[in-house]
């Protein structure tokens, strides 16, 4: 994880704090990057979070799918005949 500290200097366990507050309170997401800012008594934190990858859905003859793997050889002939409009 980068760390930017802007404003002055913190001890590295300071840094190492903010890290695991970080981690705690978005325990669903990926911290890529942290800048602390210094302002007298005042820090503030700001977080980078990593891209979340995802598949996408489409609705093909009737079902919600990712990919066709799972498709029979009807289901895929019908996918492939069927008329794609373009945007």
């Amino acid at each position: 994880m980068k760390v930017n500290v802007i404003g002055g200097e913190i001890p590295q366990e300071e840094i190492d704090a903010y890290i695991d507050y970080g981690r705690k309170k978005y325990k669903d997401k990926e911290i890529a990057a942290m800048t602390v800012t210094l302002d007298g008594e005042y820090v503030d934190l700001r977080y980078d979070f990593a891209d979340i990858p995802f598949d996408r859905i489409r609705r093909i003859t009737g079902y919600l799918v990712g990919t066709l793997d799972r498709f029979n050889n009807g289901k895929r002939a019908e996918e492939h005949d069927r008329v794609k409009h373009s945007v």
